[in-house]
């Protein structure tokens, strides 16, 4: 007989990593992490496979106390969309620009093709954007304003995943996350010069 899988064990949803991801932001904001503890913690979040990774990262912050005995169980809030946009490339391109609402997740597959993924005036109604980008035999590119935070964590197998990681000055800035892995192609994500967000969720930043 099979041993019964433990809750450590069961697979992590985006939901559980988005819940997680949203602990951490509070914890940052209430000054209980520093902005290098939260960058490296939430790193660990998005290459999490079970909720036995997750749990730690957030044991010592006390809204894990808050949520209860079961505090990795996902959140049904509609206000919190889980369903992501897929931007697909195979044999030839995809791209998202210009003016449109960004979700809080979206999925880039590009095979022998190319997506481009531009968020310089795109609107802003999450403060945490994750991108999980995948590349085989071709590209994908993401360009994001130059005064929002970029992070990344992806890996190259035969390959290159570049970000170029960069911390907004502004506390309240979005933060744009993206991961994935390039196979034979390349992943690159970067800030766009002399583009800069004014506005997200009606709120203003840079003053």
């Amino acid at each position: 007989m099979s041993k019964p899988t433990t809750e450590a064990e069961l697979r992590a949803s985006d939901a559980d990593r988005d819940r997680i991801s949203d602990i951490l932001r509070d914890a940052l904001a209430e000054g209980r992490l520093s902005a290098e503890e939260h960058s490296e913690r939430l790193d660990h979040v998005y290459a999490a496979k079970t909720l036995g990774e997750l749990e730690p990262l957030v044991r010592d912050l006390p809204a894990t106390r808050e949520s209860g005995p079961r505090p990795l169980a996902p959140l049904a809030d509609p206000s919190l969309p889980v369903v992501a946009e897929n931007l697909v490339a195979v044999f030839g391109g995809s791209a998202r620009k210009g003016r449109w609402l960004v979700g809080r997740r979206t999925n880039a597959f590009a095979c022998f093709g190319g997506v481009e993924i531009d968020l310089t005036e795109a609107v802003f109604q999450h403060q945490q954007i994750v991108i999980n980008a995948t590349a085989i035999f071709g590209g994908v590119e993401v360009r994001v304003p130059e005064n929002v935070t970029l992070r990344g964590s992806g890996t190259g197998i035969f390959g290159g995943f570049e970000v170029r990681t960069y911390e907004a000055p502004d506390p309240n800035a979005p933060v744009v996350i993206v991961t994935g892995t390039a196979i034979f192609g390349g992943v690159e994500a970067k800030a766009k010069r002399g583009k800069r967000l004014k506005e997200w969720i009606n709120k203003r930043i840079d003053g």
